[in-house]
């Protein structure tokens, strides 16, 4: 496929400027099916991911070293459409204090429940109505790290494809997949027939480090920062798990909480594992 090569553009008035600087915000994401992505690794990591990448627009006198003009050829040969601008106009659509040299915006996407079911022993992390884009994007990172089958976001949620949740995960954002949820009970019943067992996280009540209960494939239920499990969500939800704070913290960060109970999973899957394959008769669970 051919990159397009279009003119120079010098005004931050320009059409294709202002389209993209709207996607700062969720309603023109929505509405152009498209998201903003800025920093070098994270756009190496979209490419080597899959993604789609429609618009790139690049001033070369930000380029400081070899690695954004092979940037620039990577999207050329992905068949990009490649929109030279001018510092000040770059300025005007980037987040950093210091541009990079490359900006793009890449199509949306979404799975469906369909799309990820157990593969083995596998983790789920639900995020019930979360409202900050950072505590999003170091999720969906830790979600990675640990190799999560996919995030649930249960909905009004933060979006994902928010700038500063991109930031936040670091690339994870295009190895994880997201499923956004709608209808609460739809969810529970899909993880009855997938025999998932769905995990609550409490500050108050459940059993200290989920001693005990991360075996089988868990669906880790994290709430919202100020008010934690929704009414609806917490109906469904019979088991608790909590960490202990014994110092005067009335409660911990949702995504410090989330990290520590995603490495708990998989520490428990690990020594499971381990178990099994000195047994001499586990078979290895699929990645």
């Amino acid at each position: 496929m051919k990159a397009r090569q279009l003119p120079r553009i010098t005004s931050v008035r320009n059409p294709r400027v202002v389209a993209a600087r709207k996607l700062h915000h969720r309603k023109y994401r929505r509405r152009e099916g498209r998201f903003l992505v800025e920093g070098l690794q994270l756009l190496h990591m979209a490419l080597e991911a899959g993604a789609r990448p429609l618009d790139v627009f690049y001033c070369e006198d930000y380029f400081a070293g070899p690695e954004a003009p092979r940037l620039l050829e990577r999207f050329a040969a992905a068949g990009a459409t490649l929109i030279p601008v001018a510092p000040h106009v770059l300025e005007s659509l980037s987040e950093r204090d210091v541009p990079q040299g490359l900006i793009a915006t890449f199509a949306l996407f979404e799975h469906h429940l369909a799309d990820i079911p157990p593969r083995g022993t596998d983790l789920y992390l639900v995020v019930d109505r979360l409202q900050d884009p950072g505590n999003l994007g170091t999720l969906i990172r830790t979600a990675d790290a640990v190799a999560a089958r996919g995030i649930l976001l249960v909905e009004p949620c933060v979006d994902p494809f928010d700038p500063k949740t991109v930031r936040g995960t670091m690339g994870s954002i295009f190895h994880v997949p997201l499923v956004r949820i709608r209808d609460v009970p739809q969810l529970f019943q899909w993880f009855a027939e997938q025999h998932i067992r769905p995990l609550g996280a409490d500050a108050h009540q459940g059993v200290l480090w989920g001693n005990g209960l991360w075996e089988g494939n868990i669906a880790l239920i994290l709430g919202n920062e100020a008010r934690g499990l929704s009414t609806d969500v917490r109906a469904h939800v019979s088991t608790f798990v909590r960490l202990p704070i014994v110092g005067q913290a009335e409660s911990l960060n949702v995504a410090v909480a989330g990290g520590v109970f995603m490495y708990l999973w998989l520490k428990a899957r690990s020594s499971s594992q381990d178990g099994q394959e000195g047994t001499g008769t586990a078979q290895a669970c699929e990645e």
